[in-house]
């Protein structure tokens, strides 16, 4: 109980003590009454146990969220799969501040089938219980109008509000409109349809929007073939126009296989403080529907807690009951008559990676339109969470990075590059030549750089980076923090190395390193600032090198001084095309008798 608050820990214990072990369903208050968490849970008791077991190691956003615990509360529920429906109501209706919060509050479209004589189709976002059917919800009122589209083109329904009721159709008090002039309409308002002939389209659609595209395409196929028989082909080309037009709509759908039943396919990407879920509905191989979330969370939910409580909220979302749910991890919940599936090849797979690919998109196209909206904002979350992961006290606006070149001690030189708010700030990148370090001295030659490089800085009054990143492992880093000292910079500059091998981050007089996430963006930015720096001092070790070894070269010539060398590297760039030019080009530019002291030297093989 070392965590909780101490005002209400005597009352937190004596509530964990009555507690049963039966499933069900936690809520946390705070000290102003509010639900500040939701949980289930197998056994109430140990679960809740656990949040309060001093001897448990817990993360520092829980251990936070216990100290706001004021009083508890719980409800008992026979199964674990009714403690899992119940925590996702109440988190719909409370979203308690700790709880995952999955940002998709926006009401879906439905397909409605009136319960009224000769059924009008509709969409609809309300749904009213009065015995009509609605199918959906649809993801998209694209989808959902396209769907309409189809069924008005394959079937003559009405559009109008009427009351067709057999009583007011004896009356004739209704009139033909325009429906029925352009052939959209049989006219059942005067009489010119009955009931059962209409309910014949209307179970039709009833199959078309369960997705049993194959159902209606093969009543139409032997109702085609019967009018044929009768030599009624007039009729028959009908039907056979709209088979036509089911196998253009089904060529939009993504046909898996002939062979797969209905099933529910979920992915996952999961980042630091979020995560984002794709779901597409399969009936009869067809994808059908595809919806994708984006999800904050706020405990640092496992990806099989995030994963769990997708599935149950969307498949409650899109009253689905498919009795296979394919998904890339298995979740850490069971649910009735369903069956989760982790696919290694096949069909399945396939279906699982195009779940993925629509996720990436997703969360790449989300970015694009927050980069609009904020073009700080990726960066503004990067720094945040830069901040959290080193344990800075500020966010890193101002990354400088350094690295060491050098071949057996010769050309001794190194890089410093700049990152601003997340981004290589390449006009302030800096090269230094090793002035005072003689031979391959890595960690002495990181303590000269450091010094030079702040000394300057301090002495200009230039602005001082928030990070500095050391590329290199404990000698390194402990050599660097020597001149941060002695520039009476140490605590006023988070100092960390980064160890190539087994990217280990280190900080100042800590044995143990930090390892962080392979796929945190933290780790991603110090990687991406340690290459940087690489790169940058590499290409200036290369050209310092490669210039003392051409000068080298010629001074060899026996009778060539500095200024010759010189002259002729500046109007041949290289020796290979000094070589290449010949006795004549030699000797229009440097005299005869240099030439011909080149030519020797060049057939002598000496530079070879």
């Amino acid at each position: 109980m070392a965590e909780a608050n101490p005002k209400y820990a005597d009352l937190l214990l004596k509530t964990i003590a009555r507690l049963p072990n039966k499933p069900g369903v936690y809520q946390y208050f705070n000290d102003k009454g509010k639900i500040i968490y939701v949980g289930k849970a197998k056994s109430l008791k140990s679960r809740v146990s656990s949040y309060f077991n001093k001897d448990q190691q817990h993360g520092a956003k829980i251990t936070y969220l216990v100290r706001q615990i004021a009083n508890i509360e719980v409800i008992v529920v026979e199964t674990e799969i009714d403690a899992l429906l119940l925590e996702n109501n109440l988190i719909k209706k409370y979203q308690p501040r700790y709880n995952v919060l999955m940002k998709d509050d926006k009401t879906y479209p439905w397909i409605c089938i009136k319960k009224e004589a000769f059924p009008r189709i509709f969409s609809t976002r309300h749904i009213i219980k009065d015995g009509s059917q609605y199918f959906g919800p649809y993801a998209s009122g694209k989808m959902m109008h396209t769907m309409l589209d189809l069924i008005r083109q394959l079937y003559t329904i009405r559009t109008c509000k009427l009351n067709l009721s057999a009583n007011s159709i004896k009356t004739k008090k209704y009139k033909v409109c325009l429906e029925y002039h352009i052939g959209k309409c049989k006219a059942a308002c005067i009489g010119n349809e009955t009931e059962e002939e209409y309910q014949q389209y209307i179970d039709e659609i009833k199959e078309l929007l369960k997705g049993n595209i194959h159902t209606v395409k093969n009543n139409l196929k032997k109702q085609m073939m019967r009018l044929a028989e009768d030599m009624e082909f007039e009729k028959a080309q009908i039907l056979k126009d709209k088979i036509t037009l089911l196998d253009r709509y089904q060529s939009k759908s993504i046909v898996v296989s002939s062979y797969l039943k209905d099933a529910d396919i979920f992915s996952l990407i999961s980042e630091d403080d979020e995560a984002f879920v794709n779901y597409l509905k399969v009936i009869n191989g067809a994808v059908v529907q595809a919806h994708s979330v984006q999800i904050k969370k706020r405990l640092d939910e496992s990806d099989k807690e995030i994963l769990a409580h997708a599935v149950v909220d969307i498949r409650k979302r899109f009253y689905s009951n498919s009795k296979e749910i394919i998904v890339p991890i298995l979740p850490d919940i069971e649910l009735p008559d369903a069956d989760f599936l982790v696919p290694q090849r096949g069909d399945k797979k396939k279906l699982l990676e195009l779940s993925e690919r629509n996720l990436k998109f997703f969360r790449l196209d989300l970015r694009k339109k927050q980069n609009l909206i904020d073009p700080e904002r990726h960066s503004k979350r990067i720094l945040l969470q830069m901040q959290k992961d080193l344990r800075m006290k500020e966010p890193p606006k101002h990354i400088e990075c350094f690295d060491n070149s050098n071949f057996q001690g010769d050309h001794a030189v190194a890089a410093c590059v700049v990152f601003k708010n997340t981004k290589p700030s390449k006009k302030e990148y800096r090269h230094f030549n090793i002035k005072t370090v003689e031979g391959a001295d890595d960690y002495a030659s990181m303590e000269e750089i450091i010094f030079r490089r702040y000394s300057r800085q301090l002495k200009e009054g230039n602005e001082l980076p928030q990070l500095i990143i050391i590329d290199g492992g404990k000698g390194q880093l402990s050599s660097s923090m020597n001149s941060i000292k002695k520039l009476g910079l140490k605590g006023k500059i988070t100092v960390i190395g980064i160890a190539k091998k087994l990217e280990e981050i280190y900080y100042p007089g800590d044995k143990i390193p930090l390892y962080l996430d392979k796929t945190s963006e933290t780790l991603k930015i110090i990687q991406q600032a340690r290459d940087e720096a690489h790169r940058f001092g590499i290409t200036h070790y290369r050209k310092k090198h490669e210039k003392s070894l051409i000068k080298s070269q010629l001074i060899d010539v026996k009778g060539f001084g500095p200024a010759t060398v010189e002259q002729l590297l500046k109007k041949f760039k290289s020796v290979k095309r000094i070589k290449e030019a010949g006795f004549d080009a030699w000797k229009a530019e440097v005299g005869e008798s240099k030439a011909l002291l080149l030519k020797a030297y060049f057939n002598s093989g000496s530079n070879s």
